[in-house]
């Protein structure tokens, strides 16, 4: 079974699913997963019943055969965010967006002023070329984009893994995918393609 439903009536992600996709391993599907928050006076406050998950090639049958990207960009239009307040949604996100959906992300907040994301990944997608263009282009238009800390992947097995009450556990040398993932992503938003 892929997921469970949350005490809270939302589903988590299968913990074997989560460890697979999240870690360095090299897996086909791309998995999803979402906060939104809301400005409050100073303050960001999580809409509780808008965070979730969502993977590439299943979930909602309208997505069938799309990128996790544009599942979840579906999904924030059906929420009919109200223009006259800010909000903020976080992704975190098991492979970086392709050079299309950079470019769907960048066009959907260019449309939506009143939307800020920030996108971390667990790797970079490396296998459609002009992928940098797509990471560069994408850098301009978020709040940011980093590949996911130890602490951001706590955060994931807390938040939308059904971890049965078992704690997060790094895998061997995630510390350093990490560090290489990050130095990678870093060279690639500091060349401009020259």
């Amino acid at each position: 079974m892929e997921d469970n439903p949350a005490p809270t009536g939302r589903t988590l992600m299968d913990a074997t699913t989560f460890r697979v996709n999240f870690s360095y391993y090299s897996v086909r599907k791309t998995y999803l997963c979402y906060e939104l928050e809301v400005k409050e006076s100073d303050d960001w406050v999580r809409v509780e019943e808008l965070q979730g998950f969502l993977r590439n090639e299943g979930g909602d049958t309208h997505c069938e055969r799309s990128h996790a990207e544009l599942c979840f960009l579906d999904r924030v239009r059906s929420w009919h965010l109200d223009e006259g307040k800010q909000y903020r949604l976080t992704c975190y996100i098991s492979w970086s967006p392709c050079p299309n959906c950079a470019q769907k992300l960048v066009d959907f907040l260019g449309q939506n002023s009143h939307v800020r994301m920030c996108i971390s990944a667990a790797r970079i997608y490396t296998k459609v070329s002009g992928y940098e263009d797509g990471l560069r282009r994408l850098r301009d238009a978020v709040d940011r984009l980093a590949i996911m800390t130890v602490e951001e992947l706590q955060h994931c097995w807390d938040t939308f893994v059904d971890n049965q009450g078992q704690p997060f556990e790094l895998w061997p040398n995630q510390e350093e995918h990490i560090q290489t993932e990050s130095q990678e992503l870093k060279d690639i938003l500091r060349n401009q393609g020259n």
